[in-house]
């Protein structure tokens, strides 16, 4: 190839931190200079031919929320083929958010650039930390056969400066990125950064300096004669004197063609040229053929509480809001497209990489807890409302034989995933509305009179149920009408816990408090009724399938009865300094872990019921306050965190850790929760899982897939930690035996090399400095103050029976959602499922209604290599047919029973048809 031949396509762009180092309203009064300099960049010259917006459209409505009244010029632009818009909502990180936040933010993308015209097919990963493993899969369903990212397959440092490495899985900045369904897509890696053609010399000789340098590095990494130069950066202004720029360089070389180009020109042209030699980048792009210092993986476990909000978020619209409501559509109820569409848009404002991954400065937080909170709010209401709904349509007659004590309810699971869980929830009795002529109290004394405490629990065949009830008394409650004013009553309540049975996979079972009984109570529902405690003398629970026996220390062993297998030293916690920052964890040199093994703990068993039982551990540690006066001074001189010889305090402070082991009687895992009451600065606390599973890779939830990842890192890497990212769950298993932990939004795990194969699980990670570029004190990110983690230990049988774990540690995050009613006819069963499937090696995903055609939609994902069949048994009257991830129309048709490749993510359509399965 000569140099005659060579384009340097330059691309105007500009990356756009919503916040960061700064808060939003802050980065978005720059963010209005900004476009106000783009438009009138444009309007005055005519050779400023094209700019890309960040592959975000939140860019421009954040722009129309100050200046509704421009909305025509921009639209002008895009007609004009000049901006381009989409194909994402916003820029997120990638392994911090869910599935189906990922296929959300490609949806609503689209649908808003789809309002400008033409959408810019571009999978635009510019600044990832890491990019997820089905990206082209995902991309390929959406129409899109181009991504370009900055991270994963070449280690990028901090201050946009690139480190060279050995270890490169590509010669070109061209290559081929695989998922593991085998869907590619090309992939352009930002060889040189995605600022490489920022701030252009229109001055001669400056600019001779600068492109000597640039051409040659381009030219390293090109396949073809095509160079890709990005003209922006971080928060870049508009380069208003681009064509003048390019103008001079023309001049310099003539021997290049110098062009003002746009991605679509760039990859038209770039196509016919790219050489057969293409190497294939197969999954997760993770850094790690690098020395894994900047991989910035340690994002997942900074300000944790804000990951366990966004889990909470996730998980309330994706697995109980959506579902629900798509039930309740198929009864005839309207679905709440646009309040759900407000709730996934205000949650994904707090997806951005610098957002979700905890490192921008304090400021930035705050605004995150009210957007979960709105998000969360409105999720809540059209739950609740759907599964009031639902549950209006339920003939509950059959309790009319309990009497007027009869308060029936119902309890729904929309995991996607049968079982039973332990669920708590309050029900209201003998309501007595009331209005501004009456007098409370009266009205309180009066429902009290007439309602007697006690009572029990039967399910919709009538068989009593084994539950604990704690008498709420006389309270104020109201209802909304839709059709009239709010309607304020008293009413009888009472707070039940008890043990499900098995619920269906989305459905629902009905059951009744039946209050002030008396006579003699009906029969107990088999396994119920009996006199039974799961408590073993004072430090051991079994259910007759997993045995827990706490040490005195606080340590725990399991014994799976089914395998046989034991995992003995569970639950040891472990603490140690931390002087990095927000992106990355920096353990100081010679320090020496605090850890809870062998040190005496208070242990006590907190409940014992026939249905479910716990024990509770007290621990203590000392440890150092904060780390010494040497960090203050390293952070303010902005001394590289590798470079610091900060050590921790001499001063100590305590860290009490009380942590709930509890195991349900029906409870294939054990469920942990732990309250962490933080003193201390400058530290990290994770809990130590050994699993004693021989094994050289662990399996780790991610997105849309559980990935294979080896326990020891490539021979490039010389970080000491090797923290990795999951999603749900992490697991370690070999024939026979198997650990599984799955997590409620902690994101951070290590696979330790200590001949035990231990998960460690991080829960707490306290920094006081943002890092990256500048001296950013970011106080609250230590994380001081009473703080909570949830986690479960899922013992199996290894690899014969690994996904059933997998499918259990799933169903472990969602909750069972409760709705009351009264005692009526109905035209739906006593138990139904809106949704039977099956399917070995699958796993659910969701059930929604798609926007754009009014069917539901159902999404599955493939946890194996292998080909597997999923089976669905709609009504009779339901069409079923193929569709993707935009959930399209006009897919081929498809029948109950279809064949899924492995790792494939397939989505079905679901046209008419309302009708349920295990009726009773």
């Amino acid at each position: 190839m000569t140099a005659t031949s060579k384009t340097v396509h330059v691309i105007s762009h500009t990356h756009w931190d919503r916040e960061w180092y700064m808060p939003y309203e802050a980065h978005h009064v720059k963010l209005i200079e900004t476009m106000d300099t783009l438009l009138d960049t444009f309007e005055a010259d005519p050779d400023f031919r094209s700019f890309y917006l960040d592959g975000q459209t939140i860019v421009v409505d954040d722009y129309l929320q100050i200046y509704p009244e421009k909305r025509e010029r921009i639209q002008r632009l895009c007609d004009e083929g000049k901006l381009f818009l989409g194909p994402w909502y916003i820029l997120q990180d990638e392994f911090l958010t869910s599935g189906e936040a990922n296929v959300r933010n490609l949806q609503i993308g689209h649908r808003e650039a789809a309002a400008f015209g033409r959408i810019s097919k571009l999978g635009y990963f510019p600044d990832s930390f890491g990019n997820m493993g089905q990206a082209a899969q995902l991309l390929r369903q959406a129409g899109i056969g181009t991504a370009v990212f900055g991270r994963g397959v070449k280690a990028t440092g901090f201050n946009n400066r690139v480190e060279d490495s050995s270890g490169l899985t590509s010669p070109y900045s061209e290559l081929i990125w695989q998922s593991p369904d085998g869907s590619a897509v090309l992939g352009i890696l930002f060889a040189n950064w995605y600022n490489n053609g920022m701030e252009i010399p229109t001055d001669p000789e400056r600019a001779k300096a600068y492109w000597d340098v640039r051409l040659k590095r381009a030219e390293q990494y090109a396949s073809t004669s095509h160079l890709l130069f990005m003209n922006g950066c971080d928060h870049q202004p508009v380069q208003t004197n681009l064509s003048e720029a390019l103008r001079v360089a023309r001049e310099l070389y003539p021997e290049y063609t110098f062009v003002h180009s746009s991605f679509e020109e760039y990859l038209e042209a770039l196509r016919p040229e790219l050489p057969a030699d293409l190497s294939v980048t197969a999954g997760e792009l993770r850094g790690q053929r690098t020395d894994g210092w900047y991989t910035l993986v340690n994002t997942a476990s900074a300000r944790v509480y804000v990951k366990q909000m966004n889990a909470r978020n996730q998980t309330l619209l994706e697995r109980i809001a959506e579902p629900l409501a798509a039930i309740a559509h198929s009864l005839g109820k309207p679905y709440p497209h646009a309040q759900l569409q407000y709730a996934w848009k205000t949650l994904m404002q707090n997806h951005p990489h610098d957002s979700i991954c905890g490192c921008s400065v304090d400021e930035v937080y705050h605004e995150m807890a009210t957007r979960f909170a709105k998000s969360m709010e409105v999720a809540k209401a059209v739950a609740a409302e759907s599964a009031s709904y639902i549950a209006s349509g339920i003939d509950t007659s059959a309790f009319a034989s309990f009497g007027d004590g009869a308060a029936p309810f119902a309890a729904f699971n929309t995991s996607g995933y049968e079982g039973s869980s332990v669920v708590t929830v309050e029900v209201e009795w003998s309501r007595r509305y009331f209005d501004q002529s009456e007098n409370p109290a009266a009205v309180m004394k009066e429902v009290r009179d007439r309602t007697l405490p006690g009572g029990y629990l039967v399910n919709a065949r009538g068989e009593r149920i084994d539950c604990e009830a704690v008498d709420l008394g006389v309270r104020f409650g109201y209802d909304l009408p839709k059709d009239r004013f709010r309607q304020p009553y008293m009413a009888r309540a009472v707070r039940l816990t008890f043990e499900t049975e098995a619920l269906p996979a989305m459905g629902y079972a009905s059951y009744a408090w039946i209050s002030g009984a008396v006579g003699e109570p009906p029969e107990a529902a088999p396994g119920h009724g009996a006199d039974g405690s799961l408590v073993i003398g004072d430090r051991a629970l079994d259910n007759g399938r997993l045995r827990v026996t706490v040490g005195e220390d606080g340590r725990f062993s399991l014994l799976d009865h089914r395998t046989g297998q034991q995992y003995d030293n569970l639950g040891e916690y472990e603490d140690v300094g931390d002087i990095g920052n927000e992106y990355i964890f920096k353990q100081p040199e010679g320090d020496t872990p605090y850890s809870t093994a062998w040190r005496s703990a208070d242990i006590r068993v907190v409940l014992d019921t026939p249905f479910q039982a716990a024990i509770e551990i007290s621990n203590e540690l000392l440890v150092p306050a904060s780390a010494d006066e040497r960090l203050a001074e390293e952070v303010a001189a902005m001394i590289e965190f590798r470079q610091r010889k900060a050590k921790r305090s001499e001063k100590f402070v305590p860290l009490r850790i009380v942590t709930r082991v509890s195991l349900d009687r029906s409870g294939l895992g054990v469920q942990v929760r732990a309250r962490i009451d933080n003193r201390s600065k400058d530290h990290r606390l994770r809990v130590l899982l050994p699993t004693g599973v021989n094994s050289e890779v662990h399996y780790a939830d991610s997105v849309f897939e559980v990935a294979e990842r080896a326990n020891q890192p490539e021979a490039e890497w010389q970080n000491p930690s090797n923290c990795q990212h999951m999603s749900a769950f992490v697991g370690v298993h070999a024939e026979g035996r198997g650990l599984t932990v799955a997590t409620k939004g902690l994101n951070e795990y290590e696979v330790l090399q200590d001949g035990r194969n231990t998960i460690a699980v991080t829960l707490l990670r306290s920094v006081g400095e943002l890092g990256d570029w500048g001296v950013f004190p970011t106080p609250e990110a230590q994380c001081l103050g009473e703080q909570e983690a949830e986690w479960m230990i899922i013992p199996h049988a290894g690899l014969e029976d690994r996904t059933e774990a997998y499918r259990e540690a799933y169903r472990y995050t969602v909750p069972a959602t409760a709705a009351g009613t009264g005692v009526h006819g109905g035209t739906l069963p006593g138990e139904a499922d809106f949704l039977p499937w099956s399917g070995e090696g699958l796993a659910f995903s969701n059930l929604k209604v798609a926007e754009a055609t009014g069917d539901r939609v159902a999404r599955w994902y493939n946890l194996t290599g292998e080909p597997v069949t999923l089976a669905v048994h709609p009504d009779a009257a339901a069409v079923l047919y193929k569709s993707d991830i935009l959930e399209s129309a006009g897919g081929e048709k498809a029948s109950g029973v279809l064949p899924v490749c492995g790792c494939e993510i397939v989505t079905l359509g679901l046209k008419g048809g309302n009708v349920w399965s295990r009726s009773l």
